[in-house]
């Protein structure tokens, strides 16, 4: 039964690739979706690339297990910060500039935006580098996973995995995505309710495992009496970190930002802003609250041993075969939803910003679009062979890879976008200032963590300082270094004072 659910997942998947073809004819089309996506769609593709195994199994297994059920306070922050507050702060501004500047990436935004090449190919530079991480970590959640279900080989899942996020994204490109994300953000929505449901009456319902919970004592995490069933658990400060990390992050990740440059009209906008508010509330709230039960099952689960990654797999591992199918199925809807965001982004960026913008400026539609469909291949290709290097030597916590590249990325793009998108007066040194702070931040955490204080010790906790530091840095270095070209800036912001006609309902008229 498990396997001929798989089946039928995977067949839709591969057909509706297929099918988005006639939406894959030229590089704005498979990248893009030719700017008509509409509320719904991309909502969903906001969402699902925002959730994945990395939450679902890793941070959910990991800081439910240190924090209890006040873990749902990052899901919580995801929704309002990482969604609502993206949408309303970047949703507009991002779909109109890019459109203006014709920036089908990141990248591609920081050269028009500030007149520089050399931006551009150090903002593609870092994407490439630092979303392999990310990917490889997909791969891992998954893994364990689809072991407690089908008992199959991790080296099995991860080439099955590739093998048909490449086929459909390949095939269909964005649009290809963005209707498969709809179809997975659906399963994950109602799959992480029916999994809560279950989870919770196996310890007796909700009262019976809250009470259970406020019964836990670790004297090595807190020392106050049902610390891991209060409001804010046992580790506030810690927890914040996470929240900021997570919430935050995606406004500086590429992978997220270039959803809003597809939108297609204004009222996809406030439409796409709702959707996928509540999306973020059901599925990350969902998964930290379900998380935040870890220790109920604290007698199945050896920390030391195997990890927080065996937190969640443990919890479900006792469900009835069809729940079980239908775990696998939401997991594998969220990492493969999250992987075809990422290698769209990657991709896309390597040819356009790196290749056409550097070495070869003649590059038309077609070699493009066989350099993109190229590097999908090769950036999968890599991410998985990570995957299963990692994996063997045991190196890190998913959570740990997130971390890492969430915030490099994170840390070196958020304000400079951020402030490019409303500050005339932003600098390209401050840009320059912020993408060097924000990965050689990641980069020293991951090779001398140890000689970091206490609190900075945690790459989520770095990864915080680094947002926050390019938030002060930005506008304190533009103040002090070299103007941006007038007319360059001029002709960026000209794009928002283009007068529009709208419905009485939408402004009064004079």
């Amino acid at each position: 039964m498990k396997l001929l659910v798989l089946i039928v997942y995977f067949a839709v998947l591969v057909g509706i690739g297929i099918y988005c073809r006639q939406h894959a004819t030229d590089v704005n089309g498979f990248v893009l979706g030719g700017r008509s996506v509409g509320p719904w769609l991309t909502a969903f593709a906001y969402g699902t690339s925002y959730f994945s195994a990395v939450i679902f199994v890793g941070y959910a297994g990991q800081f439910g297990w240190k924090y209890g059920i006040a873990s749902t306070w990052i899901g919580i922050g995801n929704a309002i910060i990482g969604s609502l507050l993206a949408w309303v702060v970047l949703g507009r501004r991002t779909r109109i500039m890019t459109q203006h500047l014709d920036s089908a990436t990141m990248p591609a935004f920081f050269g028009s935006r500030f007149d520089s090449n050399a931006l551009k190919v150090g903002a593609s530079v870092i994407i490439f580098i630092f979303l392999i991480p990310y990917t490889a970590s997909l791969y891992n959640g998954l893994s364990r996973l689809f072991a407690m279900a089908f008992n199959i080989d991790y080296t099995v899942c991860i080439i099955l995995m590739a093998i048909l996020t490449a086929v459909y994204v390949i095939a269909g490109g964005y649009m290809a995505t963005a209707i498969n994300d709809f179809i997975q953000g659906l399963i994950m929505l109602f799959g992480i309710v029916i999994i809560i449901a279950a989870v919770l009456m196996s310890k007796g319902g909700f009262m019976e495992a809250v009470n259970g919970l406020a019964n836990v004592s670790d004297p090595a995490a807190s020392t106050q009496p049902g610390a891991f069933a209060s409001f804010f658990g046992p580790d506030p400060l810690n927890l914040l970190g996470v929240v900021i990390l997570t919430s935050l992050g995606t406004w500086g990740l590429p992978q997220m930002v270039q959803k809003f440059y597809a939108i297609s009209d204004e009222s996809a906008i406030h439409k796409g802003t709702m959707i996928s508010t509540l999306f973020a509330l059901v599925v990350s709230g969902g998964c930290y609250f379900l998380g935040g039960f870890g220790r109920l099952f604290s007698d199945q689960i050896d920390i030391e041993a195997n990890g927080f990654d065996s937190v969640i797999p443990t919890m479900l591992s006792n469900l009835a075969p069809i729940l079980i199918a239908l775990v696998v199925i939401l997991v594998l809807s969220a990492s493969m939803s999250t992987l075809s965001s990422l290698v769209i982004a990657s991709s896309s960026t390597l040819t356009i910003d790196f290749l056409k913008g550097t070495f070869m400026k003649k590059m038309n539609q077609k070699q493009q679009l066989v350099s993109i469909r190229l590097f999908i291949f090769i950036f999968i290709a890599i991410s998985a062979v990570i995957a299963i290097i990692q994996y063997k030597s045991n190196v890190t916590f998913i959570a740990q890879l997130m971390g890492i590249s969430w915030g490099a990325l994170a840390g070196a793009f958020l304000a400079p976008f951020l402030y490019g998108l409303y500050w005339k007066r932003t600098s390209k040194i401050a840009c320059w200032v912020s993408f060097i702070f924000g990965c050689g931040l990641m980069i020293a955490n991951m090779l001398f963590r140890t000689s970091f204080p206490v609190l900075l010790q945690s790459p989520i906790n770095s990864g915080a300082v680094a947002m926050i530091a390019g938030l002060i840095l930005v506008p304190i270095i533009s103040l002090f270094t070299p103007a941006p070209k007038t007319e360059i800036v001029e002709d960026a912001f000209a794009c928002y004072n283009k007068e529009t006609v709208v419905p009485q309902k939408t402004a009064l008229g004079k």
